[in-house]
């Protein structure tokens, strides 16, 4: 079984950061200042790089398959990440999604603590992890989570969510499911 446990992770100086900034405080904490800030890589007169786009519509049409399918292979490998489009997910399910998301950083800080990160582990709730005396931490707080696969996942975190995000997580983890199955699925048959 994959493990996300790491020995060298200490916990956060502070819990959250949206607790830290309920009172006024007098300065940031040092943790979360960058000592020499790198100056920016892109200037304001250069374009930033646009974000792929994998559009699934043409993945499913079999006159745009195999152009799609290339240009997913390639995005893969040369930038990790894209942007699907025409998934099928409507807006006001993403929206949904994107609310309870938010309903679930303005529980209390007892509440979310429940799925806070276990000494060790990069997964749930609180800042990110530390692995370095130096390391500067991020304005914010996060909550990282694996879904697949299953036996990956920790049986604290997706079952004891509160009722209506895990609803959501879980028609977006079903859905991903079924998205990746038919891309290999297209994959094999494209190498073929």
């Amino acid at each position: 079984m994959a493990s996300t446990q790491f020995s060298s992770i200490r916990a956060a100086p502070v819990q959250s950061v949206q607790e830290l900034i309920k009172e006024p405080i007098p300065a940031v904490p040092q943790p979360f200042i960058l000592d020499d800030p790198q100056p920016p890589i892109l200037s304001a007169s250069t374009p930033l790089p646009q974000l792929p786009t994998i559009d699934m519509k043409h993945l499913i049409m079999s006159e745009t398959a195999g152009s799609e399918l290339e240009k997913l292979h390639s995005t893969c490998k040369e930038w990790g990440f894209f942007q699907l489009v025409n998934h099928g997910v409507s807006s006001s399910f993403m929206e949904k999604l994107k609310s309870e998301i938010g309903e679930f950083y303005k529980l209390p800080l007892e509440e979310r603590m429940k799925y806070k990160m276990r000494p060790g582990d990069v997964e749930g709730y609180g800042l990110s992890p530390i692995r370095s005396e130096d390391q500067k931490l991020d304005w914010g707080d996060r909550f990282y989570m694996t879904t697949n696969p299953i036996h990956t996942r920790k049986p604290y975190l997706l079952p004891e969510l509160p009722p209506s995000l895990r609803f959501c997580l879980i028609i977006i983890i079903i859905f991903f499911f079924f998205f990746f199955f038919f891309f290999f699925q297209l994959y094999i048959c494209f190498l073929l």
